[in-house]
C-alpha cells in the first residue's frame, strides 16, 4: 500500500458520484477505495460503504427527483410485512422513463406529484417517501387493483393506527381527486 490511507467513511452510506468524489478528495482516491473494498459501486454514479445496500437508499439516489410510493411506500411505514419485489417510484408525468427493472414507475400529474411527501431518516441515509396519510388516499384509490388479502391487510393496519393519523389532512388529498367520492365513502366505511 503506497500512499494509500484507509478512509473514514460513514458506515452503511450510499451515495452519489460527486458526494463520494467530495469524502475521497480526488477521483485517484475514490479509485484506491473502490479497489481496496472501502466503497464499492453499486450503480452508475451510485457508491456505497456496504455490498449490498438498501434498494430504497438506492433508488433514492439514483432518482432523486422521485418520491417512494404504493408498496415500497406501505412497507417502509410498517402497514405490510410484505417486501416488495420492486422499488415503487413516483415521478412527474413529464418524466423520463426509468429502465430499470428493480422499479415501477407511477406516472402522477404535477398537482398530485408534491402532496404529501415527507422526508425520513432510512437504513444510514435519507428517503422521500409519501406520509401514510396520502398512501391512504392511494391504498383508496387503487383498492380494485390490489390483491384483496393485501388491502384488507393494510386496512387493518390503518384501523389500528387511527388514532395517529391527520384525517383532514386524508380528506385534503383526496380533494386533489376528481373522482373522490367513493374514497369518501371507503373512509367512512373502512377506516373509521
Amino acid at each position: 500500500m503506497s500512499n494509500y490511507s484507509k478512509l473514514v467513511i460513514m458506515n452503511g452510506t450510499v451515495m452519489t458520484y460527486d458526494e463520494a468524489l467530495k469524502k475521497t478528495g480526488s477521483n485517484y482516491r475514490l479509485g484506491l477505495a473502490l479497489d481496496h473494498g472501502d466503497l464499492y459501486k453499486i450503480a452508475r454514479g451510485v457508491y456505497s460503504t456496504k455490498k449490498n445496500s438498501d434498494p430504497y437508499l438506492v433508488a433514492t439516489s439514483k432518482y432523486p427527483h422521485a418520491i417512494i410510493t404504493m408498496d415500497s411506500a406501505f412497507y417502509i411505514h410498517g402497514l405490510t410485512d410484505v417486501i416488495p419485489d420492486r422499488v415503487h417510484l413516483a415521478t412527474r408525468r413529464n418524466a423520463l422513463r426509468i429502465n430499470d427493472c428493480g422499479i415501477r414507475q407511477h406516472y402522477l400529474e404535477e398537482i398530485l406529484f408534491e402532496p404529501g411527501v415527507q422526508t425520513l431518516s432510512y437504513g444510514g441515509g435519507t428517503i422521500r417517501v409519501y406520509s401514510p396519510e396520502r398512501m391512504l388516499v392511494e391504498l383508496m384509490r387503487n383498492n380494485a387493483v390490489l390483491p384483496l388479502d393485501y388491502y384488507k391487510e393494510i386496512i387493518n393496519a390503518y384501523r389500528r393506527r387511527i388514532e395517529s393519523l391527520d384525517i383532514r389532512a386524508v380528506e385534503d388529498y383526496m380533494d386533489l381527486f376528481m373522482r373522490n367520492e367513493g374514497m369518501f365513502e371507503i373512509l367512512q366505511k373502512e377506516v373509521l
